[in-house]
């Protein structure tokens, strides 16, 4: 099979032979393939990993010890936990010590044309929700995430810290929840498309928002977390959504004096996350920037990491040309 693969330097499509399922698993063949931040960071020198990069995807069984299962359309959760741990134990499978991560942490990744997982961590696509949709599954399990770890006060004035993917799925995520909520960011483009469908936004240089009861950074970029901190009120909630190669410092005296918690939020349920693109509780099509055959994708890296750019995706169902 065709996979793209990153030695820890550079990208390149590289032949492999097709992996074999272990005992549990099944073979899936990707039919597309969403390219996110971690994938950027990665390439930056994020976790170290060498090997096919990718996690966000919606394929199909072809090889399963569960016959029921080949043909359907899947997407599947990212974490694979060894499920006997005191973490695992606990129900914290996601983080368990010896897991694999799908495209990040010791476990090949989906930028190829075949890809396995254990079958426990697959669910099944509904018809109703297009490929594009479907692969959006990953970031907004992400975004429901935030709903597991707090609970919302309907007075809450909420702030979502950058524009990109994950800020406009939580933007949409959340708003239901609380009296107000405003995504700040830096590009009135992508602004502009939450606007449309009906959330707040403001600009960088004119937010003047002050004593705000949560904040949610989805910036990638690690200075935003201080600019936060000066933005809530004492006993706020900062939420951490970024993961950077990047490092940061904050002021924790700050922390310690206005008593601020900070939560970091990772992986999320995808029941609910299939359930809203399938209702379109959550919008994602809108955010689709490009879609390129696989045969293209070190240039989908490269406009990937453009400012203007939301989302791009990789069609593995029609061969270029």
């Amino acid at each position: 099979m065709k996979s793209l693969f990153f030695d820890g330097r550079d990208l390149f499509i590289r032949e492999m032979d097709i992996p074999i399922p272990e005992q549990g698993e099944v073979l899936i063949r990707v039919l597309m393939a969403g390219i996110c931040k971690t994938d950027l960071e990665i390439v930056k020198g994020y976790m170290d990993f060498k090997g096919i990069l990718g996690h966000e995807f919606v394929g199909e069984v072809v090889e399963a010890e569960n016959k029921s299962l080949i043909g359907k359309r899947v997407v599947g959760e990212i974490n694979c936990p060894c499920y006997r741990c005191s973490f695992c134990l606990q129900g914290m499978s996601n983080h368990c010590p010896t897991r694999t991560v799908l495209g990040i942490n010791n476990r090949e990744g989906v930028f190829a044309e075949y890809t396995t997982l254990p079958e426990r961590n697959l669910h099944i696509v509904p018809d109703s929700v297009s490929d594009e949709v479907a692969v959006f599954t990953e970031p907004v399990a992400a975004g429901f995430r935030i709903l597991e770890q707090i609970q919302f006060n309907p007075e809450d004035f909420v702030v979502v810290l950058g524009d990109g993917r994950m800020g406009q799925i939580i933007s949409q995520i959340i708003n239901p929840y609380v009296r107000r909520l405003v995504c700040v960011g830096k590009h009135t483009k992508k602004l502009f498309l939450l606007n449309i469908i009906g959330i707040d936004t403001c600009l960088l240089d004119y937010w003047k928002d002050k004593n705000l009861d949560v904040v949610i950074d989805a910036t990638g970029n690690p200075t935003a977390q201080s600019l936060a901190l000066d933005r809530l009120r004492p006993q706020g909630t900062l939420v951490i959504k970024s993961t950077t190669e990047e490092q940061n410092t904050l002021n924790l005296s700050k922390l310690v004096v206005d008593e601020i918690k900070i939560i970091g939020s990772r992986c999320g349920p995808f029941g609910p996350a299939l359930k809203a693109l399938s209702e379109k509780k959550v919008e994602v099509e809108y955010m689709i920037s490009y879609k390129f055959a696989f045969e293209d994708i070190i240039k989908a890296f490269e406009i990937a990491q453009s400012k203007d750019c939301l989302k791009v995706l990789i069609d593995f169902r029609n061969k270029k040309g």
